[in-house]
């Protein structure tokens, strides 16, 4: 009798890719995993061996292992020869394109808008250019009477709140002013101004932030609303920049620190 030829074997058929089919609960743990793995690093430490690493990341040695391994692949981590774990070199390259793509304009006008909103005052933001200030970014007042400012222009450095705030956190000062930093008619005749450093994340200050409004507004309830909120967005804007918050609360009421 004749054999049959071999039939030719179908092709295998792909699975739908589903959430259900990738298992997207175990996924997600397995990213907080890894995640708590990172954030296991401290800035003081040296290499890691693997035991610490799963001990302050509250994983099994095998898990962490395994984890860690992924990590590695990708250069998240770095095992050294002589033993222990490092922080790897994508993480400085991730941070880099996070201070690259950062811009003042998504962090900054909406603080300014929020600013406006519940003061009801004009809300600036200046720059350093050199040895004067560049006014950056504003928004005026809703007011009829209020001072002006255009953006673009430039103003002295070291006076007014502004101009005083730019150099708030430079060193080297004996007495560093208290923030946020108020004047009052101190570059404009019958003008106040509130003001505080944001900081960038690497450190330097990237400008200030605040309110203006004519003197005869700025009663004791205007200067208690207008310092905390200036204080409030300073703090947070330094913040998304990446930069650290603690330096400015440092130097205000102490409502702000940690």
């Amino acid at each position: 009798m004749r054999k049959p030829k071999d039939l030719p074997t179908p092709p295998r058929r792909v699975p739908e890719i589903t959430p259900e089919a990738l298992g997207a609960e175990g996924n997600v743990r397995a990213v907080d995993r890894a995640l708590a793995l990172l954030d296991a690093f401290r800035e003081e430490d040296g290499p890691l061996p693997l035991a610490d690493l799963a001990r302050r990341s509250g994983l099994h040695l095998t898990t962490a292992l395994r984890l860690l391994g992924t990590l590695e692949s990708h250069g998240f981590v770095t095992r050294l020869p002589a033993g222990g774990y490092v922080l790897g070199a994508t993480l400085l390259l991730l941070g880099e394109r996070f201070r690259r793509s950062l811009r003042l304009d998504d962090h900054v006008r909406p603080a300014l808008e929020r600013l406006r909103a519940e003061s009801g005052e004009s809300a600036t933001f200046f720059v350093r250019d050199g040895d004067r200030r560049r006014c950056l970014f504003r928004l005026e007042s809703p007011h009829p009477v209020r001072d002006f400012a255009r953006v673009g222009e430039m103003q002295p450095l070291g006076i007014g709140a502004h101009g005083r705030a730019l150099l708030a956190l430079d060193p080297p000062q004996a007495d560093r002013p208290r923030l946020p930093i108020i004047s009052r008619g101190e570059r404009l005749q019958d003008v106040a101004a509130i003001a505080a450093p944001v900081l960038a994340a690497d450190g330097m200050v990237a400008g200030s932030i605040g309110l203006t409004l004519p003197l005869y507004r700025f009663d004791a309830a205007a200067e208690r609303l207008c310092t905390t909120l200036v204080m409030r967005e300073a703090l947070a804007v330094t913040a998304a920049l990446g930069g650290t918050p603690a330096p400015i609360a440092a130097l205000g009421d102490s409502a702000w620190h940690d």
